[in-house]
Parts: C-alpha cells; sequence; structure tokens
C-alpha cells in the first residue's frame, strides 16, 4: 500500500540550478506547502507555475538534458536533480529518456507534478490489486495509457502513484518532476506486472550524493 510520511529534520537546502524562473517557482512550492498539508490542495495550487516553467524554453540548461548510462533507472536514462530541500520534503529533478528507453515501473511515495518539457512519451499507469502487505508481492494492471506532448503535466497522488514512461520521440525525452520527497534517494520501489513482484530500489542522482536526513 502506497503511504505518504512526512519530512524529516531540516538541513540546508541544495540549489543544483540557480536562476530567476528556478527561485521564483521553488519560492511559490515551499510557501505553499508551508501553509497547506493536503497534498491534493498543494497540487492544485501550484499548478499554474508549473504550467509558466513547462512553457519556457529558456531556463533549463542543455547539461540537464542529456542522458547517461550511469543512471540507476537503467536504459541511459538520465535523472538529474535541479533542487532539494533541507527538510527532505521536495525535490525538483529533469528525467532524461533516450529515443525507445523506457523506465521500470515504479512508485514515488509522494505527491507530485510531472510534466513533459521536450520530446514526446507514452505513460502506462498501473493499478494495484492487493493490499500492499507483502513487499515483494505486487499485483497490477493497467489502468491508463496516454500519450504526452511539451506543456503536457500530470498529477502524482496516492491512486496513480505506480507508473512508467517510454520515449515515442525520434529524440530525446525531457521531463520535470516535482516530488514531495527527496525521490533519487529514498528506498522505494521497482515491479514487474508480468511475476507479480516488486523490488526495493533506489535510483539516486547523477550529479550529487545522496544524504541521510535526521530521523530517516
Amino acid at each position: 500500500m502506497t503511504t505518504i510520511t512526512p519530512p524529516p529534520a531540516h538541513l540546508e537546502d541544495e540549489w543544483l540550478l540557480d536562476n530567476l524562473p528556478m527561485r521564483r517557482f521553488i519560492g511559490a512550492v515551499n510557501d505553499t506547502r508551508t501553509r497547506e498539508s493536503d497534498p491534493r490542495k498543494i497540487v492544485a495550487r501550484i499548478r499554474p507555475e508549473f504550467v509558466d516553467l513547462l512553457a519556457d524554453p529558456a531556463w533549463l540548461p542543455q547539461k540537464f538534458q542529456v542522458p547517461s548510462e550511469d543512471s540507476g533507472m537503467g536504459g541511459g536514462i538520465g535523472m538529474w536533480l535541479l533542487y532539494r530541500a533541507g527538510d527532505g520534503g521536495l525535490a525538483f529533478s529533469a528525467l532524461v529518456v533516450p529515443p525507445g528507453a523506457q523506465t521500470p515501473v515504479h512508485d514515488h511515495l509522494a505527491w507530485g507534478l510531472v510534466g513533459l518539457y521536450k520530446g514526446e512519451q507514452e505513460e502506462e499507469v498501473f493499478t494495484r490489486q492487493d493490499d500492499g502487505r507483502n513487499e515483494s508481492h505486487a499485483e497490477l494492471t493497467m489502468s491508463v495509457r496516454q500519450t504526452l506532448r511539451p506543456g503536457d503535466f500530470y498529477e502524482l497522488l496516492p491512486e496513480n502513484d505506480i507508473h512508467r514512461v517510454r520515449t515515442t520521440s525520434p529524440g530525446t525525452s525531457v521531463s520535470l518532476h516535482l516530488l514531495g520527497n527527496d525521490n533519487g534517494c529514498i528506498w522505494r520501489h521497482r515491479y514487474d506486472p508480468d511475476t507479480d513482484s516488486a523490488h526495493p530500489f533506489r535510483s539516486g542522482w547523477l550529479n550529487v550524493d545522496c544524504r541521510e536526513y535526521e530521523g530517516s
């Protein structure tokens, strides 16, 4: 069963990319989450700022738009951290998927917004049929398949937390991920729908090490 846990104690915020659009966006998100605890309300209130960032072609440097063979996701998929909050309760990143490559089926264990910045993707959302008590077993059925083009986005909430994405465009796809945890560093789950199995995994970030939060 998917659970959303509260953030751990505070460390220093990390800015892997620091420019005016980033400062405005992250400032708006952090202001919202300090005033609101309901994930659905947080997501709803920050959607306009997220849409604006998706539409701006100039703020994300090219170095965060390249794939990498060193990714914990495999398949040359690049996970580039742009910002993470010191309390462990927010991470903003770019996911870079080469043509024809796809992520494993995975969860996030957080609220979030995901939007396509470049290229085209197909997303498949899976619904869990079992009660989630067995960490190594998961019965999944695909509930949604959708095509994404630049500017398209979707919310991540407990009912649609398990998915995979595949690049369908001739060139690399880049998607922006705003998550309510340090999703590259928490232990989450990789699923195999063909064998009804689930495995713990930590994807890591390409450009920064994971860190241990107090109380984690």
